[in-house]
């Protein structure tokens, strides 16, 4: 009778060698770890340190180039109105375009980043939102602008997904939702950091002429032109960083990803490189491609794109397509609620400052249609006014977005402490009552001070719940179609987006109440909706 034995090597790396009782048919039954369970273990004998901190502080530098796509309009339209001779409609227009790119090439760089890998699409992707600021920042008409702000989002939508499963895959999966959330928070900080800056900018008056008055850089061209400095930061940053190893496993490619894994190792232990547990992980499954499929090293191209659309097929079948539908759902909903609030802040912002003293009953509501009974006062009396004159963002504007933005990183920490207790799903459905109340609290915000702190709480809030969205996509999809997975999520919460800020003006110019209600009914479904996610990973 032969006995089942379980042998571990330096504590860390397991390997079983299983010798099961006789079944009654006389034959063994051995039981092995898949690869990408090996290289969980691998991953948590390498521990966290100083790869992960690089990785982190990269993503950092790469979200804050992320955010500038959309937030930097908010900050150039003031100040770049009468340059470029916009409208109302033009600036909304200019606002919804990086959204449009967004949508029209997530789903093919989703795709295409799970067959070729992730790092050539950050590399290319932020250096592509790098070379297209650039040109924005060049632009002497409205036409260059807008096509500039496209491509920017298209850059975007193959950079974005990437940065959050890059980061996920070099973690083991006991801490993987902390440091996926950790990274989420960024967020928040980038907020502070582009308002930060844009009130640096924006407080100066420049103005160089060149080529005989061909090209007129102002102080707004400036900025784009500094701004753009973070994406090719982030651009040069993943090129000191390797290609995921869990991509690597894959395309069955084990020797890099071993050699990778032990720069980890040496890295965040600082041990010798003949230390690390697992010296001969996947040796044997390299052997065994090389003797049974050896015609697999001269795959073609429409090959690889072929085999990519088969990996595809069970995305769209039981049992991962109901919760993709969920997640899809709540994303839709979540991301345009958190940016209409987010995009529209710094212009209620404004509204609140200049209508709270003249109204009779302060509260926000009274405020907002006092302010769209103005406009619609004031438009035909400048009908026939040919003169532009810019009214920048104040301080206050500046102060308020910065206050936000530091709010929204509060909720990470609790939610990264609490995450592995109660769960993402628990995390949810809190999150998702917490914003109903701040929703429709919003409706009586009567002060300053409650319709900044009502906003931050709705804007980290319902950013905290896209970051558990995003972290759930990552648990519930495996790895040969997570990105493509967190494209679809992306690309259905960007329709979202422009749904809802082209619907948030509409309803507000027929009452303050509309909107704010409807927002707050849509997050009610969109809590029932959490009760429908799997509780864990399947």
């Amino acid at each position: 009778m032969d006995y089942g034995r379980y042998t571990q090597n330096n504590m860390d790396c397991a390997v079983w060698t299983i010798e099961s009782e006789k079944n009654n048919l006389g034959k063994d039954r051995i039981e092995a770890k898949t690869p990408m369970q090996e290289i969980d273990q691998a991953l948590k004998s390498c521990t966290f340190g100083k790869f992960q901190i690089q990785i982190l502080g990269t993503a950092l530098v790469a979200i804050v180039a992320s955010v500038l796509v959309s937030n930097s309009t908010a900050y150039l339209l003031p100040n770049a109105e009468c340059d470029l001779d916009m409208n109302l409609v033009q600036k909304g227009m200019l606002n919804a375009c990086p959204y449009t790119g967004m949508m029209i090439s997530s789903l093919i760089a989703g795709f295409l980043t799970d067959q070729f890998g992730r790092k050539l699409f950050l590399v290319g992707g932020y250096f592509g939102i790098f070379f297209c600021t650039l040109i924005a920042g060049t632009s002497q008409t409205y036409g260059v602008l807008l096509t500039a702000k496209f491509f920017e989002g298209v850059f975007f939508a193959s950079s974005f997904s990437p940065t959050v499963s890059y980061t996920s895959e070099f973690c083991h999966k006991e801490i993987r939702d902390r440091v996926v959330l950790c990274q989420s928070s960024f967020s928040g900080f980038s907020q502070v950091v582009i308002a930060g800056l844009s009130w640096a900018i924006f407080s100066n008056e420049w103005t160089v002429s060149l080529f005989g008055g061909f090209i007129v850089l102002h102080t707004w061209n400036f900025y784009l032109y500094l701004m753009s400095l973070w994406s090719l930061t982030a651009s040069v940053l993943y090129m000191l960083l390797p290609e995921s190893p869990k991509f690597l496993i894959t395309q069955q490619r084990y020797e890099e990803a071993r050699e990778i894994l032990i720069r980890i190792y040496v890295r965040n232990t600082g041990k010798p490189a003949d230390t690390f547990p697992c010296p001969n992980l996947w040796k044997s499954a390299k052997q065994k491609i090389i003797d049974e499929a050896p015609e697999i090293k001269n795959e073609t191209l429409s090959h690889q794109l072929m085999a990519g659309l088969y990996n595809v097929k069970p995305m769209f079948s039981m049992p991962l397509v109901l919760p993709l539908t969920v997640i899809s759902s709540m994303g839709f909903l979540t991301m345009a609620i958190y940016n209409v609030l987010r995009l529209w802040f710094p212009q209620l912002s404004t509204v609140v400052e200049h209508y709270s003293s003249t109204t009779s009953n302060g509260d926000l509501c009274t405020m907002l249609d006092a302010y769209t009974e103005d406009l619609r006062n004031r438009t035909s009396l400048t009908m026939g006014t040919n003169v532009c004159v810019p009214h920048p963002s104040g301080a206050e504007t500046y102060i308020n977005s910065m206050i936000v933005g530091t709010v929204c990183f509060l909720p990470y920490p609790i939610t990264g402490i609490l995450v592995n207790k109660v769960g993402k799903k628990a995390l949810l459905l809190v999150t998702g009552v917490i914003c109903v109340c701040a929703t429709f609290g919003l409706r009586w915000a009567s002060s300053k001070v409650a319709v900044v702190a009502l906003f931050s709480l709705e804007i980290s809030v319902s950013q905290t719940m896209m970051s558990l969205l995003q972290a759930m996509t990552v648990d519930v999809f495996p790895t040969m179609i997570r990105t493509l997975a967190i494209s679809i999520v992306m690309l259905i919460g960007r329709i979202g987006t422009l749904t809802g800020n082209i619907l948030f003006p509409i309803l507000l110019d027929i009452g303050c109440v509309v909107p704010f209600f409807g927002f707050g009914g849509l997050m009610i479904f969109v809590t029932i909706l959490g009760l429908f996610l799997p509780s864990k990973k399947q």
